[in-house]
């Protein structure tokens, strides 16, 4: 057996193990339908579901493993049932803030240049 917040960085799920742990305690994680602690144990066959920004991972556990491996025999420990992967959004032209622009040599703005600035954004 072994930590799910260990396993889901092993796996390259996440960065870092306190990335993990901080998805777990937050309650984005679940395993077999239930919220998961970080500290919970996880076992093959385990359905792990968790979601990363726009995109819900669904993952089954196949392999067991403690140590970090390379990042191309990371997929051996999961079967991926996740969907695809949504395209990035797209922003709208029109929307977006032109950049402030100052003349070269004019120094960083004062305080009332700033919320000038601001109030044209």
């Amino acid at each position: 057996m072994s930590r799910l917040d260990k396993w889901l960085q092993v796996s390259r799920m996440f960065r870092a193990r306190s990335k993990a742990s901080a998805a777990c305690a937050a309650g984005r994680v679940t395993v077999n339908g239930q919220q998961a602690k970080a500290h919970r144990q996880v076992k093959v066959g385990d359905r792990i579901e968790f979601r990363i920004r726009d995109w819900k991972r669904i993952l089954v556990v196949r392999e067991l493993r403690d140590k970090p491996l390379p990042k191309a025999e990371a997929p051996r420990l999961y079967e991926d049932l996740s969907p695809p992967k949504p395209e990035p959004r797209k922003r709208d032209p029109f929307l977006a803030a032109e950049p402030a622009s100052r003349r070269r040599g004019a120094g960083r703005p004062t305080k009332r240049d700033r919320r000038r600035i601001d109030r044209l954004r």
